[in-house]
């Protein structure tokens, strides 16, 4: 796998008009799911991981497989299950009888996007061999560490509802994650678009075309870094962040990394909408999907169907929006 060259500057218009036509591609095959689709394209541009938390078949294997078709990158599947170990997953020295050396063969977190399909059916031991990955573009086996390819994507599917032969993610990995996506049922006009759109073509899935590359995503992280946020929304991502450790129903708030993924998130916001500053609502409206995941509610309210996103919803409600001249030219 080669490393992509220094990408061109770009402009945030021009990476929210491509960014906006890699969404419109895969909306032919992922149907009715625009706000999860720009919460992951969001990840792609912020250069963070997706945890795709939902019931089965809602599309979640097919979001991931769409956005590896349509931006380029090199795609594997990993297929966790309880006998999953973590040279599964990272790679492991073998012994070349031809040469008398171990020679290491690199396991299937080499590659651009990687989808970690039903993460949470395996143990944690395994689950923490994703860990250096995520979080340093890494892996180290038998004490040498080989850098990953550039860009690197983990896209994670969970299924919240079964508990049977599943292991809980913990906290340290779940922070590695920028954002927590929920896809939800369709709508009745929804799904019977995907029924109309699957009949037509006479085969199981569309067929995406290729608009990107690797270094097309790198050039848009460029961007993204170049975007500027003023101090009093800096200072409000910090209010959001602080009062989730603050409120009575959450035990543990959000750390800082929450903080850290809600301001990128919000830059990645304003790219693909085509500016290069970041307004309120940008913040605002990416809160609950960058740290409801972060934050664990008291025990004694499990059993009262209230969730996490829930209270951040509730508790994003009850923070002060700043309210910038900027906010203004954007409303006009």
């Amino acid at each position: 796998m080669t490393t992509p060259s220094t990408p061109p500057l770009r402009t945030a218009e021009q990476v929210g008009e491509q960014a906006g036509a890699v969404l419109r591609e895969i909306g032919r095959a992922v149907v009715g799911k625009q706000d999860a689709l720009e919460q992951v394209m969001l990840a792609v541009l912020a250069g963070g991981h997706v945890l795709v938390e939902d019931l089965p078949g809602l599309g979640k294997t097919l979001l991931a497989r769409s956005f590896a078709t349509t931006l380029g990158l090199d795609f594997r599947r990993i297929q966790f299950t309880p006998d999953l170990l973590p040279s599964d997953v990272t790679g492991t020295p073998l012994y070349d009888q031809r040469t008398g050396e171990m020679v290491f063969h690199p396991g299937p977190v080499f590659t651009h996007l990687l989808l970690a399909d039903e993460i949470n059916r395996t143990p944690p031991k395994t689950q923490a061999a994703l860990l250096e990955a995520m979080a340093e573009s890494q892996v180290t086996v038998d004490g040498e560490t080989r850098p990953l390819a550039d860009p690197f994507l983990v896209i994670a599917t969970a299924n919240p509802v079964e508990y049977e032969g599943t292991y809980s993610l913990p906290e340290a990995q779940l922070d590695r994650f920028q954002l927590r996506v929920r896809m939800g049922y369709l709508t009745a006009s929804e799904e019977l678009a995907m029924l109309r759109a699957r009949v037509d073509r006479a085969a199981p899935e569309a067929v995406l075309e290729r608009l990107a590359g690797p270094q097309d995503v790198l050039a848009w992280r460029a961007v993204v870094e170049r975007v500027e946020i003023d101090d009093d929304l800096l200072e409000y991502a910090v209010a959001l962040v602080g009062a989730t450790r603050d409120h009575p129903r959450i035990s543990i708030g959000s750390s800082p990394r929450g903080g850290l993924a809600l301001v990128q998130l919000a830059r990645a916001r304003a790219v693909l909408d085509g500016r290069d500053y970041v307004v309120p609502e940008d913040v605002k409206g990416l809160a609950v999907p960058a740290l409801a995941h972060r934050v664990s509610l008291r025990p004694e309210l499990w059993v009262s169907g209230i969730s996490t996103d829930d209270v951040l919803r509730e508790l994003v409600d009850g923070v002060g929006t700043p309210t910038t001249r900027r906010t203004a030219a954007v409303s006009s």
